[in-house]
């Protein structure tokens, strides 16, 4: 794959780079054992979403994912006989959320459900309806939780608020919630319910109060803008009690911004882990993490609607130019020469191979994005455009994986 020019420089086989990205030599079983194990080392991190029925929970998973797909039977697989999880994405998942189905149902008993949520969750996210105040059940189990993990953080989202709205009001804008005290605008009826639920609670056993935020997430034809309100609020009160750095994760912050990139940026992280993961495997095939970036190539083309074939590879490449080309070989085999350095190597070798894997994938992910974007749109390509995306990626991809080692999956205690 890489022919030596010298001591110094490499320079890139095209054919077989483009064979690599294209059609990888790797059966589709080892492909999936490597991922398997690379799982193994960096669990995903776990979000426990704990209410009643219909409070709005799978609502919560679409709006921090961005997928329609969070709907039941569709992505969700049984844990125990009453409680599901959730993976997302599917195919090289960066989150898993878990869902207790039957809190406050008669006959129900939550503690094989609760035993197998508090084994896995790093984050407890309350959900709870505005207008039930019938709220009892949960409130036992988050005491009860708390008593044994005291440092666990808790958000609980008060959800549905314009079911307590006057005949044809809208959302009190800005949103209000985040200061004390809250506007005279709030209705009057909403503002008893979410501070009756509060108190209904009480002190939260622990370390940390809880941290509520009320929000509505409703659908376009419903006629409340906007759509997802609260939903920042929800964002930040996640990324204050937690160093999971989910919003990095998703993708759901202002620089992510049009639906198709959206989509996109969450698969991108999770192909990036995936071969961040596969590259510090001890004894992993070099041709393993290109056939990890094929995949997620494959999977962007799709999400974009555009075809992908060896033309549009060959145009890909040759756009993003020989100077990346050089890098991303020379980064694909610097594990295998770092090896070699005495009594450290192995374990530079993992680095290594962990840090460049993820980045370059990274990078990949978003360089792809443009051109496909670009592509769908009828638009010229840019050619230094594309470079300078991949090179700010590769910097990016760096400092997410940097931070996802740095946070590992530590929130349990």
């Amino acid at each position: 794959m890489l022919r030596p020019t010298n001591s110094k420089t490499w320079r890139p086989d095209w054919v077989a780079l483009r064979r690599l990205l294209l059609q990888p030599r790797v059966a589709d079983a080892a492909l999936e054992s490597a991922l398997d194990a690379a799982r193994a080392r960096q669990p995903l991190p776990v979000i426990w979403l704990l209410g009643k029925a219909q409070s709005g929970k799978t609502s919560i998973i679409r709006a921090l994912t961005g997928s329609p797909n969070a709907v039941i039977g569709n992505g969700f697989r049984a844990c125990t006989r009453t409680a599901r999880g959730y993976d997302f994405p599917a195919d090289t998942p960066v989150v898993r959320f878990l869902d207790t189905r039957g809190l406050g149902e008669t006959a129900y008993d939550p503690r094989e459900d609760i035993d197998y949520c508090e084994s896995q969750a790093h984050l407890i996210l309350g959900v709870m309806k505005a207008t039930d105040l019938d709220q009892a059940e949960v409130f036992r189990v988050l005491q009860a939780v708390r008593r044994r993990h005291p440092r666990w953080p808790v958000v609980i989202a008060q959800t549905g608020l314009h079911e307590a709205y006057p005949p044809g009001a809208g959302h009190c804008l800005p949103y209000p919630f985040d200061r004390q005290p809250w506007p005279p605008a709030v209705p009057r009826d909403l503002t008893r319910a979410l501070h009756a639920q509060r108190a209904g609670l009480g002190t939260l056993t622990g370390d940390s109060a809880a941290h509520w935020v009320p929000i509505d997430l409703t659908l376009p034809e419903d006629g409340l803008e906007p759509a997802d309100y609260g939903l920042a609020a929800l964002w930040a009160a996640i990324g204050e009690v937690s160093a999971l750095g989910l919003q990095a994760l998703l993708g759901g912050d202002a620089e992510v911004r049009d639906t198709f990139a959206r989509t996109a940026h969450p698969h991108i992280v999770g192909y990036a882990l995936a071969a961040a993961g596969v590259g510090a495997l001890p004894a992993v095939d070099l041709v393993m993490v290109p056939a990890v970036q094929a995949k997620l190539l494959h999977s962007l083309a799709a999400i974009y609607g555009q075809r992908w074939s060896g033309q549009d590879l060959s145009e890909f490449l040759g756009l993003l130019g020989l100077g990346i080309g050089t890098g991303y070989l020379a980064r694909l085999a610097g594990r295998g020469l770092i090896k070699w350095v005495p009594v450290l190597g192995q374990t530079l070798g993992v680095l290594w191979g962990a840090t460049a894997s993820g980045a370059t994938t990274y990078a990949l992910g978003k360089a792809a994005c443009y051109y496909f974007g670009t592509r769908r749109l009828g638009e010229r390509i840019d050619s230094a455009t594309l470079r300078r995306t991949y090179a700010q990626a590769l910097a990016a991809g760096a400092q997410l994986l940097a931070g996802e080692q740095a946070a590992g999956t530590g929130g349990r205690n």
